[in-house]
This record gives C-alpha cells, sequence and structure tokens, in this order.
C-alpha cells in the first residue's frame, strides 16, 4: 500500500476532500459510528505522500491510511474477499482472537475465516467489542454494502440478509459503539441499492462521493502528466483537459492519458470528445444517450420567434448569468415540426453536450431507482449540460401511476424534485418535448420546472416553406436546380407541409433522378414527386396537437397570427370535443 505521511497542522482536515471533511465532521460529533458513502466509490481519491507529495490510491487506501490512519485497527470485509486488515500488525491480533473464538465456540475460525455475512459479522462484532473494551480505536469498512443489505421490502429478502440488516441496525445506535472510538463505514455505488432501514436509518450518516470538479481533475491531470512534455502528448492545453473532460471520473480520465501516452496517440479536441462520449455512455450501462450538437441555431428554418428566445437564453449562459435562465422548457407541436433538433442546435449554440434519456426503467425491484440515481449523478458532474426527455408526456409517467409497488409514483417524485432544484438553475437545462402537452402532468410543466412553454408549428407562409425547402436540402444533400419556389409546386388543396414532409420529398426525387440514370434533381422531378406524393393525413390528431400546444405556450409572440387570435374558450371547448372524437375512432 501507499506509504502516507501523517501532518500535523491547526486544521488537520484541511486537505482532506470534502466529502471526508463531512465524514470527520460527523465523527467528532459523537453521535453517529455508522456512514455509508455512495457515489462514486471506485474511483481514485488523493493521497498524501511521506515525501509531501500527492498521489492517488483507491477508496479503501484513502480510508485506511489517510482517514483511519491513526487508527490501532483497520479491518475490511466483503463477500467476496471475507475479512481481510489493512496492516501485518491487525493481521495478527485479528488471529489470536480467532483462537480465542474458536476455544470458546468450538469453532475452527482461525485456519480458515468464513465469508458468509452471517458468521463473519459475528466475527467482527465479537472482535470490535472486546477491543473497544480495551480503550483500542478501530475502522470497519464494509465494501459492496449492497449485496449485504439490498434494497426492497424486508418480506422479500432472505433470512440471511434480514440478519444482516438487523446487525448494522443494531450497531449504529449500540451504546458501546457510539461512545466508542469506533467507525463503521459502508460502501455502495448507489444509495437506493442499500435497504431504506439503513440508508434512511437516523443513527448512519450518508455520504456522496461526487465525481471530481473541474479543479480536481486538473490536479490529476498534472500529476499524470508530470515530467512529460504536454506538446507530445496533448493538443489540448491543461485546463482545457481539465474542463472538457467533465463527467469522467479520475479513473476514466486516466484510461484517456495512459492510453495516449502508451500507443503514443496525440490528444486531439475531436478525439477527446469521442473518448468522453464512449466512456459516459459506457459508464451509464445505456440509460442515457451522449448527443454532440453539430450545427447551431442558424441551422433551424422558421420558428423565428421561438429562436430568438433560445439566443436570448444562450447569450445569457456565455455570460455566466445562470440566475435568470429558466430551470427547463416545454417544447411542444405538431409532429415533425423539429422539436428535438431545434434542441440539439440550442446546445450547438453555445457548445455544451446534450444527453438524451433512454429507457432507464426495469422491471426488476430497485433497479430503476439505482439506474435514475446513477443519471442524476452524472447530470450533477456534466454541467453544463441540456437534458432532452422525448416523448415527455409518456415517459415521465405521473404521481398516480399504480400496479408496481409505487415504483412509478417514486420515480416520478424523485425526477420531478431533481428538475424543481433550483441548485441546478443554468447548469441543468431541461427539454420536455411531447406532441400532446396537455397530458404531462401539471408537476413537471409548473414554473419552477419546465417554465417556459414554447410551441413550434408547420410552415404558415410561402416564406417560411421555402425557407425549409432550402433548409432540408443542406441535411438531405439533394440540392435542386432552378427552383424559385417551393411553395409554388405543391399543388393545391394538399395540407401544410411538415419537415418530415418535406425531406420525403427530396428523398423520393433523389431516388428518382437516380431510377433514370441521373445524379442531378431537377424541378421536374420535384414537381412530379410532389404531384403524385400523398402526405399521411391525420386532420383531427393535427389539429388536436395545434390546439394543445397554443393552450400551454407560455409567449403570444411565439404564436402564428391565425392561432393568436383564436378565442381561449372556443380552445377548450373544441379540444374536449377533439379527445371525444378520437376516443370513438
Amino acid at each position: 500500500m501507499t506509504k502516507v505521511r501523517k501532518v500535523n497542522k491547526a486544521d488537520p482536515l484541511a486537505d482532506l476532500p470534502r466529502w471526508a471533511q463531512q465524514l470527520a465532521r460527523k465523527y467528532y460529533t459523537k453521535t453517529v459510528s455508522t456512514f455509508l458513502l455512495y457515489g462514486a466509490v471506485r474511483d481514485l481519491q488523493p493521497l498524501q505522500l511521506e515525501d509531501g507529495g500527492r498521489g492517488f490510491g483507491t477508496l479503501k487506501t484513502f480510508l485506511s491510511e489517510e482517514l483511519f490512519g491513526g487508527r490501532d485497527h483497520v479491518l475490511f470485509y466483503d463477500r467476496s474477499s471475507g475479512i481481510r486488515s489493512a496492516t501485518p500488525e491487525t493481521q495478527k491480533d485479528l488471529a489470536r482472537a480467532m483462537t480465542g473464538y474458536d476455544a470458546m465456540y468450538g469453532t475452527d475460525y482461525a485456519k480458515v475465516m468464513p465469508r458468509d455475512p452471517g458468521r463473519a459479522l459475528q466475527i467482527l462484532e465479537n472482535f470490535l467489542r472486546m477491543r473497544l473494551s480495551e480503550g483500542r480505536s478501530l475502522a470497519l469498512i464494509i465494501d459492496y454494502a449492497e449485496t449485504l443489505v439490498p434494497g426492497g421490502e424486508m418480506s422479500h429478502l432472505s433470512a440471511e440478509d434480514r440478519f444482516v440488516v438487523a446487525t448494522l441496525d443494531k450497531w449504529a445506535h449500540d451504546p458501546q459503539f457510539l461512545a466508542g472510538d469506533v467507525s463503521v463505514v459502508l460502501l455502495a455505488e448507489n444509495l437506493s441499492d442499500v435497504s431504506p432501514r439503513i440508508s434512511r436509518n437516523p443513527y448512519v450518516a450518508p455520504i456522496e462521493l461526487p465525481l471530481p470538479t473541474e479543479e480536481e481533475r486538473l490536479e490529476y491531470v498534472r500529476s499524470k502528466l508530470e515530467g512529460k512534455k504536454l506538446q507530445s502528448v496533448s493538443e489540448v492545453p491543461v485546463a482545457g483537459l481539465a474542463k472538457m473532460t467533465a463527467g469522467l471520473s479520475r479513473i476514466n480520465l486516466d484510461r484517456v492519458l495512459t492510453e495516449a501516452l502508451e500507443r503514443e496517440v496525440r490528444i486531439t479536441p475531436e478525439l477527446l470528445k469521442e473518448k468522453k462520449k464512449e466512456l459516459i455512455q459506457a459508464e451509464c450501462h445505456g440509460l442515457l444517450e451522449f448527443i454532440e450538437p453539430a450545427h447551431t441555431l442558424d441551422a433551424v428554418a422558421g420558428h423565428a420567434p421561438a429562436k430568438q428566445m433560445l439566443r436570448q437564453a444562450a447569450s445569457a449562459l456565455k455570460k455566466g448569468r445562470i440566475e435568470v435562465m429558466p430551470m427547463g422548457y416545454l417544447v411542444s407541436g405538431p409532429v415533425g415540426t423539429g422539436k428535438t433538433f431545434m434542441v440539439s442546435c440550442f446546445a450547438g449554440e453555445i457548445g455544451i453536450p446534450v444527453v438524451k434519456f433512454l429507457n432507464f426503467r426495469s422491471q426488476w425491484q430497485g433497479v430503476t431507482e439505482s439506474n435514475l440515481e446513477k443519471i442524476f449523478n452524472l447530470l450533477k458532474a456534466l454541467w453544463p449540460v441540456a437534458v432532452m426527455v422525448d416523448e415527455a408526456d409518456t415517459f415521465l409517467g405521473n404521481r398516480d401511476s399504480g400496479g408496481d409497488s409505487g415504483t412509478s409514483s417514486r420515480i416520478f417524485g424523485s425526477i420531478a424534485s431533481f428538475m424543481g432544484n433550483t441548485q441546478y438553475r443554468g447548469k441543468i437545462v431541461w427539454f420536455l418535448l411531447t406532441a400532446r402537452p396537455d397530458l404531462l402532468p401539471i408537476d413537471l410543466k409548473r414554473q419552477g420546472r419546465a417554465e417556459e412553454h414554447l410551441a413550434l408549428f408547420y410552415p404558415q407562409t410561402d416564406e417560411e416553406r421555402n425557407e425549409l425547402f432550402q433548409a432540408m436540402s443542406k441535411k438531405t444533400g439533394v440540392s435542386v436546380e432552378g427552383v424559385e419556389s417551393f411553395a409554388a409546386l405543391i399543388p393545391g388543396g394538399v395540407r401544410a407541409f411538415s419537415g418530415a414532409d418535406i425531406e420525403a420529398v427530396m428523398v423520393r426525387s433523389k431516388f428518382r433522378a437516380l431510377a433514370e440514370g441521373r445524379d442531378q434533381v431537377t424541378k421536374d422531378d420535384l414537381a412530379a414527386v410532389l404531384a403524385d406524393f400523398v402526405p399521411p393525413s391525420y386532420p383531427l390528431e393535427i389539429e388536436m396537437q395545434n390546439l394543445v400546444a397554443v393552450q400551454e405556450c407560455t409567449s403570444r409572440a411565439l404564436l402564428p397570427e391565425n392561432f393568436r387570435k383564436l378565442d381561449r374558450d372556443y380552445i377548450s371547448k373544441r379540444v374536449r370535443e377533439l379527445k371525444m372524437l378520437l376516443e370513438e375512432q
């Protein structure tokens, strides 16, 4: 293990990470002896070396040598490795204690100590109590706590799991443990994976280990590249490396740097972005999709008022004025109006990453809550970040969800609470996308959560249709010569074209040209396809989506003239009629 220098200072906690300072202060109150560390428990932690320098080691090394280095005995336990000690002296003392235990209870643990929790915890309790009675100081570090006290209802746990829960619960408020110099530290990646009898116990102090901050990443990069010429390793400056790796643990950061050093591959901004995306998606196990914005709002055709509002928000973020930013946006409008594309372009406008929620729900008890906790921890480390939730009305659920022991209701409450945490204003920007905002629970679209409600509509004028045509021409790579006005080619009586419709027309026109042995799409190709094209027609659904978007919009300036003039009572009445008609269908 790494040798650590013990430093006597006026403030002995000054050099410790913030979470360790929090643990130490709680310990000094003598009201808590059991701690539950969760979050980045597999990451590296800073260590103070004998020569005065800074190194990095595992959390268990940090706990045993840095935080509990002055204790007489430090012990480790987990299901896989069983009981181990931090030093040879403690190992010998434990062996002597096991010899006495064998003589008293007729066991043979001095030769081979059991690994199963039922017997291992009895041995540990016996050792802790004996040494506490002698005035010794001890620390017990229990790793993979979720395998010992798994989350879920007590009635669903095995007899052994219930015994472990009862034992740790008893230790947490045991008078001898609280009065003595002993600390029991449980390690788990997710708080929700641990039984509520432990994680919510008033005698257990849960402490989150966050992913490293920009300052902490900078310290690690400098330590890793010490003695090496940065120019030979990276095109990105040291400060840039720290800034661009938000959301990565030190271990992930080490992978990027080690690969560059060993393979002699220089780190470029493009390589760093790709590696970061790869590592984060692997870390999330498919819970989030990492989207790298390729465009700015200049690429969005139409929707001028909505673009102006988002540009103003982007300007505020660039200036660091996060206090004026909305907590989130509700973006509504009929299908095919470019809601997803606009959000991606907004993120590209200010150069922040975009993550998209994927299916984090699971049929297995406790897994959904665990997945959501991983997502929240990553978002807190990634900021500033835009979070996109597509089809939000069906994806997020509501408080009334039933039939799953209340899991959906708890998940909805967790999401609503996280979204409404003003600590993340301007740091985590939520975008809830839906064509049916009326189905989205009020809890999510009220002020303090998705505060600004943007409404997008199909092109209303020939100018907007022509602008959208030019945008789709760039997107699809299909250029059509000699077209002065796309709108003029649309046959009379055809309903308003969406962006998706125009994209389909462009692709068909290219197909028609290739079928005739030509690479260039002509105006005649486009006109022929438009004459033949029959857009999918869902008039009632589209009318419903338009009207509910008008109802939800929080800015009159975003509404086209024909919708702005509509009477609110008429809209409400018509929406009720449409709902009845659609139910009949």
